[in-house]
């Protein structure tokens, strides 16, 4: 027996996904603060700066909510801003000259550690460090790829770039990232034999 159409029309209807709603602001500032701002870290802003970097990217982030579109990733939207407003800082502060560095010193831990935690600690950093040599638009690329394993297109999507842009970047960051590797292990293997000399 075939249904009347108007029921059918409700069914239909009935079957259709609803609209993703969009988050408000309060709620993406509590979700996404500390990821906000790793990614800064991550782009060169310096630890003493980064909270107010932070706000930087939240206030853009209140100003283009409403035409956020709510059914893709947040965060490399996010990213999207990170990156523009790391840049802005990188530029502005290549243009000043700082005196004095008063950010204080992280306390030493004098409990002992295990050597593999001494081992992961140090291979952290050191990928750290080989991270903030690539150059930025690169990095940028490098880090939603690697780290937080997001899709190309969609990283392209959110940074405003053709797809085989996006591609081009990560194997050149790759290559970089590990050339950096490279350079810095030698130049700490040197330090080491340096000092052990000298000792």
């Amino acid at each position: 027996m075939t249904e009347p159409a108007g029921e059918a029309q409700v069914v239909a209807v009935g079957l259709e996904a609803p609209a993703s709603p969009r988050p408000s602001f309060a709620a993406i500032f509590e979700a996404e603060f500390d990821y906000v701002y790793n990614t800064l870290r991550r782009f060169g802003v310096r630890e003493a700066d980064a909270i107010d970097q932070v706000q930087e990217v939240f206030i853009v982030v209140n100003q283009l909510l409403p035409d956020y579109d709510a059914s893709r990733p947040i965060r490399p939207w996010l990213v999207a801003i990170a990156y523009r407003v790391a840049g802005r800082y990188r530029s502005l502060s290549r243009n000043v000259r700082e005196v004095l560095d008063v950010t204080p010193a992280e306390p030493t831990d004098t409990a002992p550690l295990a050597d593999e935690t001494i081992e992961r600690d140090q291979a952290r950093a050191l990928a750290l460090e080989a991270i903030d040599q690539i150059d930025l638009p690169r990095r940028t690329v490098f880090v939603l790829a690697e780290i937080d394993e997001v899709p190309i297109p969609e990283i392209a999507e959110a940074l405003g770039i053709p797809v085989n842009t996006a591609y081009s970047r990560l194997r050149l960051a790759r290559e970089d990232f590990e050339s950096a590797v490279r350079r810095l292990r030698a130049t700490r293997q040197h330090a080491s034999h340096v000092k052990r000399g000298a000792t």
